[in-house]
């Protein structure tokens, strides 16, 4: 017991170690290892604004079920834009190392897409802070699509949800940053 103790001491040091060399160290690790929270103090507010998107996958009949209107729970992307922007603005009480934020733009955008056939859901978040909104965004997004899931599962269980990623961030020091499509 002993000896395993000292080897996953040996590991954490070792990680820690490696940590400290990285040349671009996690933000949110101290030299001990241990999470933190960022400290943005210093930081000069700017306007910061982020896009993700994701894809709900579903079969055609119940792509045409919600495009028609007749879920069982109502208005099925009504319901979804206000869950991802209720989750952005709930960021930081769901992840915990998130700053919270005076957030002045949350739009969720969900569009039918019958090549998948499901929906592409995008958000974009925007503020003027210290800190960026990617984490808003990647929120609204997931909670958009998990709240369309939520929303027709009696019908089709075998949804599936994928390609959750930022798309764009913009503002602060390191400026802009696009995906690669």
């Amino acid at each position: 017991m002993k000896r395993r103790k000292n080897t996953n001491k040996r590991r954490r040091e070792a990680a820690v170690s490696a940590l400290a060399q990285a040349t671009t160290p996690l933000t949110h690790i101290d030299q001990r290892g241990q999470a933190r929270m960022v400290d943005v103090t210093e930081k000069g507010a700017s306007e910061r604004i982020a896009v993700a998107e994701g894809r709900v996958i579903m079969r055609k009949e119940t792509l045409d079920l919600v495009l028609e209107g007749n879920a069982l729970k109502g208005d099925v992307l009504g319901a979804a834009r206000l869950a991802g922007i209720m989750a952005a603005k709930r960021t930081h009480g769901l992840i915990p190392l998130c700053h919270p934020l005076p957030l002045s733009k949350i739009e969720i955008e969900i569009n039918p897409e019958h090549s998948l056939p499901g929906f592409l859901v995008q958000a974009t978040v925007k503020v003027t802070a210290k800190t960026g909104v990617e984490m808003e965004a990647l929120t609204a997004v997931s909670i958009s699509c998990l709240t369309i899931y939520d929303m027709v599962k009696a019908v089709e269980r075998g949804i599936h949800i994928e390609g959750i990623r930022l798309l764009l961030k913009s503002g602060g020091k390191s400026g802009e940053w696009r995906a690669e499509s």
